[in-house]
């Protein structure tokens, strides 16, 4: 029972780090992206933040959901009841 429980804490850690990686290069992108359109136009700032942070706003909920899944599989694993009985 350990070991599961121990290798359920590597795969989450493992799982966090690989899924927080594609937000957090999306958020760059994106930024760089809108600094660039601002300094193309700078009259249109406010609708290109308006977007950005609409934007960055779904991309760091792709984040929060990985955090979810990650927590549900450390403290309320199904397995580990099936192995428990098992």
């Amino acid at each position: 029972m350990t070991w599961f429980t121990g290798l359920s804490t590597v795969a989450a850690v493992i799982g966090i780090a690989i899924g927080v990686l594609g937000p957090a290069f999306a958020m760059g992108r994106a930024i760089s992206s809108a600094l660039e359109a601002m300094a193309r136009q700078p009259e249109a700032e406010k609708s290109i933040m308006r977007t950005l942070f609409i934007g960055l706003a779904m991309i760091e909920s792709l984040a929060i959901y990985v955090l979810v899944i990650i927590l549900i599989v450390l403290f309320r694993n199904p397995l580990l009841e099936y192995i428990a009985k098992g």
